[in-house]
C-alpha cells in the first residue's frame, strides 16, 4: 500500500497545520483498516497532536491541529464561533448559469445509509456560498465557502442545486462520477487566529487537481 504523504506547512508551539492528501483519513475511523490517519502520521513529531476539525477521506487540502489543550479549546471555539475562513476549490458537473449563490438547506444523516447525509427539515441549519469560477467541457469550476460546518455540507449542497462535485463516490452518478477517480474536492485556503497571541493567520494550499 502506497503511504499518502502529510505536508506540514506549519507549526509552533501551538499548533501544526498540514495538507491533507485525498484518501487518507483525519482521524482514526473504527477497526484496524481505519487506523491509518493524519493524526497518527503526525506523531512521532508531534506526540501531543490533537484533531481541531475534519476533512472527509477524499477531500484534500488544509487542516489545522492543536499541540496543547489550550490551544484546542481555543481553535476549536474559533471553528465553533464561526470565526475562522475556509475556501474550497471544487469541479461540478453542469453549467451554473448564474455566476455566485446561496445554498440554505438543512442537513441530517441519512440513517439507512449513513454516512450519507440528506437535505431534511428536521436537520442542522446549513449554509453553502459558491461562486462560479470556469466553465469547461460541460462542468463547471467553483470556490465554495461554507458558512456553516456540516458533515458532508459542500458536497450534498452542489447535489442538492443539481451540480454535484465531480468524483463523489456517495453522492454522484453518471459523467459525474466517471469523470475523476477521486473527488475534485480541496480545501485551498484557511484563516484562523493563533490561539496564543491573537495573531491572524492565513494559509493557501494549491489545489492538485487543476
Amino acid at each position: 500500500m502506497s503511504v499518502l504523504p502529510v505536508n506540514v506547512l506549519y507549526s509552533d508551539e501551538q499548533m501544526v497545520v498540514v495538507n491533507k492528501p485525498s484518501g487518507l483519513l483525519s482521524v482514526p475511523g473504527r477497526g484496524p483498516d481505519k487506523a491509518e490517519c493524519v493524526v497518527v502520521r503526525l506523531q512521532s513529531a508531534f506526540p501531543t497532536v490533537r484533531a481541531v476539525h475534519r476533512l472527509d477521506c477524499h477531500t484534500s487540502g488544509l487542516m489545522v491541529l492543536a499541540l496543547t489543550v489550550e490551544a484546542h479549546r481555543e481553535l476549536s471555539r474559533q471553528f465553533h464561533d464561526r470565526e475562522t475562513e475556509k475556501g474550497y476549490r471544487a469541479r461540478v458537473e453542469g453549467v451554473l448559469e448564474k455566476d455566485s449563490g446561496e445554498v440554505n438547506l438543512p442537513l441530517m444523516t441519512d440513517w439507512p445509509n449513513r454516512p450519507r447525509q440528506m437535505v431534511s427539515e428536521e436537520g442542522k441549519q446549513a449554509h453553502t456560498r459558491w461562486h462560479c469560477l470556469q466553465r469547461e467541457n460541460e462542468t463547471s469550476w467553483v470556490a465554495l465557502t461554507p458558512i456553516t460546518g456540516r458533515t458532508h455540507q459542500l458536497r450534498v449542497h452542489m447535489m442538492a442545486i443539481g451540480h454535484p462535485i465531480v468524483g463523489d463516490r456517495l453522492y454522484a452518478t453518471g459523467k459525474a462520477l466517471d469523470r475523476s477517480d477521486r473527488l475534485l474536492l480541496h480545501a485551498e485556503r484557511l484563516a484562523i487566529k493563533q490561539p496564543l497571541t491573537g495573531e491572524r493567520l492565513e494559509f493557501k494550499s494549491e489545489c492538485p487537481f487543476l
